[in-house]
């Protein structure tokens, strides 16, 4: 297959459920008529018709109450969140009855919520955030993020026709990444992949920062230094097999991501780490992220994301530990 965006991908796979099962619906704010602000679902209405791809008020809380609703009439709902910052307004269903429908009643709820997230696109304020660490502390709840066009694509898919909720976060900076997927291509929820080996720090990321950890290997590469970059995939469930399997060849790690430090996804990992790898470690896990304050206009953007010399900083200091 020719290469495709991201943003292209998501598409093809949205087609290909809509295609596979009558009973995915897909919507949310302009998702109809206009395709979406990112024309994700571009062309998806008129090949479908208006009800099964449809717009909604602007009311997120509203949309993901409808997706409850649909579930229970065992639809596949696959609603979107424009952006990042409004998901909130919708939080309480999400948690409150999203996350928990199966333990209370044993019907489970297959819903997967579109999200795209992450800065580095010059926006606004609540068009830039990073809220992956509330869901993924929210048992009931799969979350997921894709970092390239072909895991965009066999993601989607897995969340999809998965029977439970899934929070499909879209790093929203990398829709324009272009590469050959294969669509018959499955990737398992819950399965993180080794996006470059190396032997000397383990670089940890997920989503919008996996470039940003490719690039820093790169670049230490032509120093002769070893860095072997993890995608996570996913955040939950979270595949520490494969993260420790890195960690006990490096002995040295590196938690990456967008979302502040400060109670940060990192957070875990890195704990997970020190108790399971202890006597692995040479150094300190180390935790590179955006600073504990709102995100920033976008001209500051730069100063308050993770980048390649942060990521090298971080790498120097594990290799320098001791």
């Amino acid at each position: 297959m020719e290469a495709v965006t991201m943003a292209k991908a998501i598409n093809l796979s949205l087609r290909d459920a809509l295609s596979r099962d009558d009973n995915v619906l897909i919507f949310g704010e302009d998702v109809g008529a206009l395709g979406g602000v990112f024309r994700i679902t571009d062309g998806l209405q008129k090949a479908f018709g208006e009800e099964r791809v449809f717009d909604t008020p602007l009311a997120e809380s509203a949309i993901i109450g409808v997706a409850v609703g649909l579930a229970l009439r065992g639809f596949r709902p696959v609603p979107e969140i424009q952006f990042d910052g409004f998901i909130y307004p919708a939080f309480e269903q999400i948690v409150s009855h999203v996350a928990k429908y199966r333990n209370r009643s044993g019907v489970s709820l297959p819903i997967t919520i579109r999200v795209p997230f992450g800065g580095n696109i010059g926006a606004v304020e609540h068009h830039s955030e990073s809220p992956e660490a509330y869901f993924a502390h929210t048992a009931g709840l799969k979350v997921v993020t894709p970092s390239t066009p072909g895991d965009a694509f066999a993601l989607l898919q897995a969340a999809i026709d998965d029977p439970d909720p899934v929070i499909f976060f879209e790093p929203k900076a990398r829709y324009y990444l272009k590469e050959e997927i294969d669509p018959a291509a499955r990737v398992p929820i819950g399965k993180a992949r080794v996006a470059h080996e190396g032997s000397g720090v383990t670089v940890i990321a997920y989503g919008p920062t996996v470039s940003i950890a490719l690039q820093a290997a790169k670049t230490a590469a032509a120093e002769q230094i070893s860095i072997e970059v993890i995608d996570l995939r996913s955040l939950s469930p979270l595949d520490m097999d494969t993260v420790m399997a890195s960690v006990r060849k490096t002995h040295r790690a590196v938690v990456v991501h967008e979302a502040p430090v400060f109670c940060g996804f990192g957070a875990e990992v890195a704990a997970r780490i020190s108790h399971d790898a202890f006597d692995f470690l040479e150094a300190p896990v180390a935790r590179i992220g955006g600073l504990n304050v709102p995100y920033p206009p976008a001209r500051y953007e730069k100063l308050y994301l993770p980048d390649v010399d942060r990521i090298l900083q971080a790498a120097d200091a594990a290799l320098a530990y001791g």
